[in-house]
């Protein structure tokens, strides 16, 4: 008998707290000022050293990483995580009756080619913007 009553006191407790809560949260999320975060994007001004660094520092390594990208997806069969080693892989998978796996493997290799659109994009804008922002002053 005693164990049930507090049963039901732990219980009737942690009701309480639970309303308590969704009608507290509720009146909080009514009552909340901020407005809803907007999604237009306001233009940054950095100073020449940090032009400088973006310049001479992130946007050669930037670079870098997209053509290592580029090179690794259009390697060939011997090339761990390219298009050809994920279709290979497939067709190892298919000739041992996993067709499950082959599918998912040329689905990613459908997928991982279409990266190289996106790369090649990338690049496009990298050279621009280092075009148009990382020429030295005359």
């Amino acid at each position: 008998m005693r164990r049930s009553v507090r049963g039901a006191i732990a219980a009737g407790t942690s009701a309480v707290v639970l309303v308590g809560g969704f009608v507290g949260g509720a009146t909080m999320a009514a009552a909340d000022p901020t407005p809803a975060p907007s999604t237009s994007y306001k233009q940054v001004t950095l100073s020449p050293e940090d032009s400088q660094k973006l310049c001479a520092d992130r946007l050669p390594k930037m670079v870098a990483r997209r053509d290592k990208l580029a090179e690794r997806i259009g390697g060939g069969a011997d090339v761990k995580g390219s298009v050809a080693w994920l279709k290979a892989r497939a067709a190892e998978q298919k000739q041992k009756g996993h067709t499950k796996v082959a599918d998912r493997l040329e689905k990613r290799a459908e997928r991982r080619s279409g990266r190289l659109t996106e790369l090649s994009a990338a690049k496009t804008k990298l050279e621009a913007f280092k075009a148009k922002y990382c020429q030295a002053a005359k």
